[in-house]
């Protein structure tokens, strides 16, 4: 049967966390499926150009951290460690490839049959059926469809990327690394590469119109960011509105009015742009359909359903919902089950986990104090600081706290916070715990291993009631 003669149960737009997932699990189930991509590559943005290489770098730039003080862990002569550029590029180029292998792989072993082209949407179901327009290949037809088109950097008006201003596609490739970088915006993207290039020694400025690093997250982890940051030698300005972005023959010169109203200028080789994302909705169809969008991005129900009948959508297309690869992963998942008729569990905003892989790592998931008592609730909140967990101090990282808050009627579990090592991996705990709604007595008896990080979880947890062992 060919192409034009098969109708699928489902078709998904995009191969991206969102996209592939929810191919991978419709194929699962037992769903004739095809996932539709107009790039060569298979893993959209967060595999080929984002998460992944990103962390990878990370990854080196805190290997490349230790080296330099390898003397406090008495290993000597790590001081004239040098950086062999081509080889980090390479490394980072060869785990992308394996994972987008990995993921073919995936496709062929569910039986999803893998469509290459862009996909537009053609209009509603005709008797029972969608059609999906798809450039270079035949019309696809299907019982359902799943959009997961995903998202592209935002530029700032008149800036185009190329090697001197740069998106998060252009950072990942550069040639070397610059003797110094202006970061525009300090979200996720824009303080991960700030940390990723004072590692590797470039002289980092971030520039951030928002009144505070990481602005999503709680004001005292901004803080202690900007502390840590300061300690690191990265210049950052919040509250600072950039006015200009020129040129020069070396690479760029950038006036901005920090908070104080005294323009300043400062001249770098490359410049990050790292302003947020747009979501790629504009050229997919979405006009012949009853789909609503507001700036791009799509309206769906709990069970990720669109107003129109048989289309969903998923990932960072989604009104109301971060724009993180693990939302696009239960999106797709919840979206498949519902076509499936299977058991699932919409996704509850306030549930879901914020990572941040700079250095220091930050996590979080629920609300932050400032929301808690905007809220309503009467609240108590544990913190407890890295410099008093022994794991900690035996891997010579002891920047950051745990900072846990809670209703106090019922010690239920609002929000944890956490800025320090390893952060980013801690953080499943607080989201288990608050899935299953344990409260803060609960945890209080839960048993942590010594010595670990997770410990620190813990102490801030007992905290909350004034009771941590260690502080």
């Amino acid at each position: 049967m060919t192409l034009a003669e098969t109708i699928y149960d489902v078709a998904v737009i995009g191969s991206g966390p969102g996209g592939y997932t929810a191919a991978i699990r419709a194929g699962q189930l037992g769903l004739k499926t095809c996932v539709i991509e107009k790039d060569d590559n298979l893993g959209g943005t967060c595999l080929q150009v984002g998460c992944i290489p990103t962390k990878a770098l990370l990854f080196n730039a805190e290997i490349y951290d230790h080296l330099k003080g390898g003397k406090e862990f008495g290993i000597e002569g790590t001081e004239s460690a040098r950086v062999n550029w081509g080889t980090i590029q390479a490394r980072k180029n060869k785990i992308v490839k394996k994972h987008t292998k990995g993921l073919e792989f995936l496709m062929h072993k569910n039986k999803v049959d893998v469509v290459k082209g862009y996909g537009r949407l053609t209009g509603p179901r005709k008797e029972g059926v969608l059609s999906v327009d798809v450039e270079g290949a035949a019309k696809i037809k299907a019982k359902n469809v799943i959009l997961a088109t995903g998202s592209e950097a935002k530029m700032l008006p008149g800036l185009k990327p190329d090697s001197t201003v740069l998106s998060n596609i252009e950072i990942l490739s550069l040639n070397a690394i610059p003797k110094s970088l202006v970061v525009v915006g300090a979200g996720a993207v824009g303080v991960e590469f700030a940390s990723i290039y004072k590692s590797f020694d470039s002289d980092v400025t971030i520039l951030e119109m928002l009144p505070r690093l990481v602005p999503l997250e709680d004001e005292e982890i901004s803080k202690e960011l900007a502390r840590a940051f300061r300690k690191r030698g990265i210049k950052s300005f919040a509250g600072t509105k950039v006015e200009k972005i020129e040129r020069t023959e070396s690479g760029v010169a950038v006036s901005f009015t920090p908070p104080d109203g005294k323009q300043q200028e400062i001249e770098a080789e490359k410049i990050l742009i790292a302003v947020g994302r747009a979501p790629n909705t504009a050229n997919v169809g979405l006009e012949k359909t009853k789909i609503k969008d507001e700036r791009g991005f799509v309206y769906t129900d709990e069970w990720m359903q669109t107003e129109e009948p048989g289309i969903y959508a998923v990932g960072d297309i989604i009104a109301g919902f971060p724009q993180l690869a693990h939302v696009a992963f239960m999106q797709g998942m919840v979206a498949v089950a519902h076509i499936a008729g299977k058991p699932a569990v919409p996704l509850d905003r306030h549930k879901i986990p914020n990572c941040t892989y700079c250095d220091p790592q930050i996590s979080s998931v629920g609300i932050t104090e400032a929301q808690a008592k905007e809220s309503g609730h009467n609240i108590k909140v544990g913190k407890f600081p890295f410099t008093a967990n022994s794991k900690a101090s035996i891997i010579g990282s002891h920047e950051g706290f745990v900072k846990v808050v809670a209703d106090t009627k019922y010690g239920e579990i609002l929000g944890v916070h956490i800025i320090g090592p390893q952060a980013t991996e801690m953080i499943a705990e607080a989201v288990a715990a608050m899935e299953l709604e344990a409260t803060i007595d609960d945890l209080m008896f839960t048993i942590h291993p010594h010595p670990t990080l997770s410990e620190a979880m813990f102490d801030g947890i007992e905290n909350v009631y004034g009771l941590s062992i260690n502080i």
